[in-house]
């Protein structure tokens, strides 16, 4: 039996594995080709062969781990984001297990490679003032401006992911009795997200200046395509930069997309909202995942505090400690 070559490999994996087999979703397709375009050019940069040419014994665990080494220290990303890359890999290399079972020992060492641990931090998420602030940002007399208010705001009001939001296509706003925005986000799942007046006034105006076709992309970019993650983040600086001038406190956020989302989720649950509709809200798999704002919600843990009894305290007086076993405590 002929033994496939890298590139043959790799393109089933695309095709027969994630699209026919597991039939993933187009986020999850999109995730695993940015991870293996990068770690093509890695590849190309330091072995000096083009990506068609190389063969599978040159993907060696060395090789990825340089890789993920390098995605960190050059390109900065998060250990999380790291992580996510090699889950890519990993994949790929289950896949090519039972395609190559001859290089069964070359395949386990990339496996083994670790996760990279991490300090999880609390999400971070905008107050009511900075999203006015950040709302009046944009220029209405101008067509960008009147796009990027609309997206914002819908973003801000729903909640979606990013992929949800850039998207969205005409069919999936109803504007109607009842308006909803529908999206299908992780896992292939529909869902629907009600608009409140003031959303869907916005929108029903937005609309009228983009096409009328049902597959029309309600947020298109200057070249009247979706737009990107990057082109998303570009809209946000700007007019974060742009609300700094009014709302300072902003200047020290970092602004995302998703910041937007756990903007959604802070105010439901402010509100009173439980975390079983905050989940259905969000379309999390697991109630589980909407813990992390209960985490982030300073707010509510101190009204439970002020509820709380306190307990009596003493204050000794201090007694510094033998040079020695202060050194030992310290490791």
């Amino acid at each position: 039996m002929t033994k496939p070559s890298f590139p043959s490999l790799l393109q089933g994996f695309f095709t027969r594995r994630l699209m026919q087999q597991r039939q993933a979703s187009p986020h999850t397709i999109g995730s695993y080709r940015d991870s293996f375009r990068l770690l093509l050019q890695f590849a190309h940069k330091r072995l000096g062969v083009a990506p068609q040419k190389l063969a599978f014994e040159q993907i060696d665990a060395p090789l990825i781990a340089a890789f993920l080494e390098d995605l960190q220290t050059s390109r900065g990303i998060s250990a999380g984001s790291r992580n996510l890359r090699l889950t890519a890999i990993r994949s790929f290399f289950r896949y090519a297990s039972f395609e190559l079972p001859s290089h069964a020992a070359q395949i386990q060492r990339v496996l083994a490679i670790p996760n990279k641990r991490f300090t999880r931090t609390q999400i971070g998420f905008l107050t009511r003032d900075e999203v006015d602030a950040l709302l009046r940002a944009p220029d209405l007399g101008s067509r960008s401006g009147r796009r990027d208010h609309a997206l914002m705001l819908l973003a801000v009001q729903t909640g979606l992911r990013l992929s949800e939001i850039t998207g969205l296509c005409r069919s999936g706003v109803c504007l109607g009795t009842g308006a909803h925005v529908r999206v299908v986000g992780k896992g292939r799942k529909e869902r629907s997200t009600p608009l409140t007046k003031a959303t869907a006034d916005v929108l029903r105006a937005w609309l009228r200046e983009i096409e009328t076709s049902d597959d029309a992309i309600v947020f298109p970019s200057a070249r009247g395509v979706r737009l990107s993650a990057d082109g998303v983040q570009y809209l946000l600086a700007k007019h974060v930069a742009h609300a700094c001038q009014t709302c300072r406190s902003l200047g020290s956020k970092h602004v995302t997309a998703h910041v937007l989302r756990h903007t959604t989720a802070m105010e439901l649950l402010q509100a009173g909202v439980e975390r079983s509709v905050i989940a259905l809200w969000l379309g999390h798999e697991s109630i589980e995942t909407t813990q992390i704002y209960l985490d982030a919600n300073l707010e509510m843990k101190q009204a439970a505090l002020d509820k709380v009894e306190p307990q009596p305290g003493r204050i000794g007086r201090f007694r510094p400690d033998d040079q020695l076993l202060t050194f030992l405590k310290g490791l």
